[in-house]
């Protein structure tokens, strides 16, 4: 019997767990938005992403054993675009075959998958398929819509099988890598979560946008993102600029999550729309693991009084430093590159454990008009005021 026969004869039992899970709503809230989930980024210890290319089952496996430890319930999962997809007309079988491989993996571990497509920009490197460049018109072309289609129509038939899929993230942060006027943004938008959800009709989908589109006018307007079912935020106070107002225990820092949700809500017209915390951490690398793991605490917490609903944390493991990359990245992990749990580790299991399942409680406050003045200076100055807050010496 191969995997695919496998995973079609075991897809009932797990999908009778999963049921099971959902009605008892604690232990595992499913695709409820009303009930607490916490879960993770996963950044493989071994080889980062390029795993995908150097595939080994048995470190992953382990990565996923201490992840679930950590009281996870699910994972974002990158998907590096041109390795999946090299060719317009072709979709790689052995990373779709890898794929597979990971989601039975997440599943044996009752771990969930949200699975991002085009990435697109991950970590401040770019992914480029040999077809497309920054300026191709990824939102416009027919034949880019048509390339993208097939990508996403292979990858439906493999999550298929398997009880553990969330849905679909449209990428890593679209906007960071291909940008577009917000008319054709917006178009492209509707038209793919249309696409994802006639294909994967019970997935939940996203758009996983930076900061950049809450903050000023970009590729994708802020209602557009604000009205879809479940509008995602990611969530770091150095990228943000909140350290311009503030220490990193101060306010804009530490409610930085509440505050973007409020903001989200404001341009939703819904003071009980629910908001995802897709990304969050500091990235202070000054910070050490005793402020991250007091910011973490205090960031949930804050983003929990406001009715945030899931939350998932950038990232699982820190990177290996034998590759390049942005300082920022190397110590953002849950966990180290070699699996010890970090003090951010051991109070993310505790949030977990003590909220994970539970009924959200949306505010009932009423919430000011969206930023008059759509810049980053001009959304500060409105969560500055939804905070109440004034740098200490400014007057």
């Amino acid at each position: 019997m191969n995997r695919r026969e496998f995973a079609a004869g075991t897809a009932a039992v797990l999908l009778g767990q999963r049921l099971v899970a959902q009605t008892a709503g604690v232990d595992h809230p499913g695709l409820d938005l009303n009930r607490h989930r916490f879960g993770v980024n996963y950044t493989p210890s071994r080889n980062w992403w390029f795993c995908w290319n150097d595939w080994d089952a048995g470190p992953i496996a382990r990565d996923l054993d201490a992840i679930a430890a950590l009281g996870a319930d699910h994972l974002r999962i990158m998907l590096v675009w041109p390795f999946f997809q090299p060719n317009p007309k072709w979709v790689s079988t052995a990373h779709l075959e890898r794929m597979d491989q990971l989601l039975s993996l997440m599943g044996e571990r009752k771990l969930d998958a949200l699975v991002t497509v085009f990435t697109g920009q991950l970590s401040g490197w770019y992914f480029l398929p040999s077809f497309n460049r920054l300026s191709d018109g990824f939102y416009t072309k027919k034949e880019m819509w048509d390339a993208q289609e097939l990508f996403i129509r292979e990858l439906a038939r493999v999550m298929k099988p398997h009880a553990n899929i969330i849905g679909f993230d449209f990428g890593n942060e679209l906007n960071t890598c291909w940008k577009a006027k917000q008319a054709e943004g917006d178009a492209w938008m509707a038209k793919m979560f249309a696409l994802m959800q006639s294909i994967l009709p019970d997935g939940l989908h996203v758009n996983g946008v930076d900061h950049h589109p809450w903050f000023e006018d970009d590729t994708f307007s802020q209602k557009a993102l604000a009205t879809a079912r479940f509008p995602v935020m990611h969530c770091y106070p150095w990228w943000t600029e909140a350290l311009k107002y503030g220490g990193a225990m101060d306010p804009p820092s530490v409610k930085l999550l509440a505050a973007m949700a409020a903001l989200i809500r404001s341009y939703a017209g819904d003071v009980r729309k629910p908001v995802w915390a897709g990304e969050f951490n500091t990235c202070i690398e000054a910070l050490p693991e005793k402020g991250q793991a007091e910011w973490l605490e205090k960031a949930v917490t804050a983003a929990i009084e406001q009715g945030v609903s899931w939350f998932s944390y950038w990232d699982s493991h820190d990177v290996d430093r034998k590759f390049e990359f942005n300082p920022l990245e190397y110590t953002l992990g849950l966990l180290t590159n070699d699996g010890r749990v970090k003090e951010q580790g051991r109070v993310f299991k505790q949030l977990a454990e003590t909220y994970r399942g539970k009924p959200v409680k949306y505010p009932s406050a009423s919430l000011p008009a969206p930023p008059k003045t759509r810049t980053i200076a001009g959304t500060w100055d409105w969560i500055n005021g939804w905070l109440g807050w004034k740098k200490p010496g400014t007057a």
